[in-house]
């Protein structure tokens, strides 16, 4: 008998901690819908789309607003695509240290190695050193991050090719998506397998990604967002057109937030690369003086409030603002995409994490 009154007691105290926790999560999911309600209204952003999961299940997902705004197409956060811009550098990231784990190349070689025929710099420069932004390729000049010109990958290289290094390698660090349309190639000719569909076999199709892919300018697309701007009068209006296939590695796929919440459970919890290999993409980058980049391959490393590990990217580009967080040891991943130019997206993701990071 006292067996059963005690089996009877903890039957209870788990009923109501696992209901304790589940109004713990409610709480949490009313307040981040009022803020992302909020911040949508107060940036007059037409569409976004915002995803949490937890231990490798979502948790929350939810559209806000359109992705077309004359037709009147509310988001979906499993079904709209938006251009994820720079995140493009994290999922190329998973590419190369997936090559790395099956020893096609190696990311201390010379890049010179996977495409010989690259002009000669001054110095010499490594794979890790450009996926790191410590390699001195450059980054946009003048009009070139809205250049509107349909060219492959290969020719791509051809706007910054003959533009000497910034500096020499390891001594400083400065972003470049130029950089990842050169490690495209490196992909492309080390798998001897054409980038794009490498990415989709080797990629998106084992993480069942089935909404990521190529943002393929003057095409019809149907589940993709328009790409809004502001004007100097706070109107909202059309972006410019761009063309982002040549540098699609560095920020020319199109996504959905849910998509993107598969890619960061992957970080978390590998299964198409080695654990080894995944840790190489979060070990941050050190300069020749020692000092730290806080950038590994493909993200950004940081830490919570708490002092607990954070991987990230953001990225910006004409009709989108997203940003990509990774917490390991929480295991949380939160994605969150808009199609608004220049939102303020830091903004909402330190407000998520707070909310949603213990």
């Amino acid at each position: 008998m006292k067996k059963l009154i005690t089996l009877i007691f903890l039957l209870n105290l788990s009923f109501c901690f696992s209901q304790s926790l589940g109004n713990l999560q409610e709480e949490k999911i009313k307040t981040a819908t009022e803020f992302a309600e909020k911040y949508l209204y107060d940036n007059k952003i037409p569409g976004m789309s915002i995803s949490v999961s937890k231990k490798g299940n979502i948790i929350w997902s939810i559209g806000f607003g359109y992705s077309n705004i004359e037709k009147k197409i509310k988001v979906s956060p499993n079904k709209t695509q938006f251009r994820i811009a720079s995140i493009s550098k994290s999922l190329t990231a998973l590419a190369l240290v997936k090559l790395a784990g099956r020893k096609q190349l190696k990311l201390d070689e010379s890049i010179y190695t996977y495409i010989p025929d690259f002009p000669k710099k001054k110095h010499d420069f490594t794979v890790r050193q450009v996926a790191g932004h410590i390699a001195g390729i450059r980054h946009y000049n003048g009009n070139e991050f809205i250049l509107d010109k349909k060219m492959s990958i290969v020719e791509g290289l051809g706007v910054f090719k003959d533009s000497p290094l910034k500096f020499k390698p390891g001594s400083a660090y400065s972003y470049s998506t130029y950089g990842w349309n050169l490690l495209s190639v490196v992909i492309q000719n080390a798998s001897k397998t054409e980038f794009n569909k490498y990415m989709l076999d080797y990629i998106f199709n084992p993480l069942k990604m089935h909404s990521t892919t190529v943002d393929v300018s003057g095409s019809d697309m149907p589940n993709r967002t328009q790409f809004y701007r502001k004007t100097n009068t706070d109107r909202i209006v059309l972006g410019p057109l761009v063309n982002n296939e040549y540098k699609v590695a560095g920020g020319g796929f199109i996504s959905t937030s849910e998509d993107l919440i598969r890619f960061g459970n992957e970080i978390i919890t590998p299964t198409i690369i080695w654990r080894y290999a995944r840790n190489e993409l979060v070990k941050p980058q050190l300069l020749d003086s020692g000092e730290s980049t806080n950038y590994g391959i493909g993200f950004h490393i940081g830490q919570t409030k708490t002092g607990t590990p954070k991987y990230s990217h953001s990225g910006g580009g004409i009709g989108a603002s997203t940003l990509l967080l990774i917490f390991p040891k929480e295991e949380i991943v939160i994605s969150i995409l808009t199609n608004l130019s220049q939102a303020p997206i830091n903004e909402i993701g330190e407000e998520m994490e707070t909310i949603f990071i213990d």
